[in-house]
């Protein structure tokens, strides 16, 4: 898939780039993303829906889920839980779990400490 450049804001106005899969659909209209001419080069990239802000609150009860169920739903808790997302930037969806071959996965880390005597 080709990549194209993409301009995200902050909830400050900071404006940065990334570089994002090509949007399957036309930039006009229908998606709502548009190009724009990016800050100091004047070069046209796509510009975000949203804020990076707004674009993680939209993960972050998954994550806030995924976290709560692995450290309250074991028989035994671990000591310490560690879970791994991978998150993908789009200028037309924002934040989306990202996928390899077509699944995604979480990578998870549960740890007990030895019992102390």
């Amino acid at each position: 898939m080709e990549k194209e450049l993409a301009q995200f804001k902050l909830d400050d106005g900071t404006a940065f780039l990334v570089e994002v899969d090509e949007p399957r659909t036309p930039t006009r209209g229908g998606s709502g993303v548009q190009r724009v001419a990016a800050p100091g080069t004047g070069q046209l990239v796509l510009e975000a829906n949203q804020t990076l802000e707004d674009a993680l609150e939209h993960v972050k009860p998954v994550i806030s889920a995924v976290a709560s169920r692995l450290r309250s739903g074991l028989t035994t808790p671990a000591d310490e839980v560690e879970v791994t997302f991978g998150l993908k930037l789009s200028a037309a969806a924002g934040v989306v779990f990202s996928s390899v071959g077509g699944e995604v996965t979480f990578e998870v880390k549960l740890k007990w400490a030895k019992d102390k005597e």
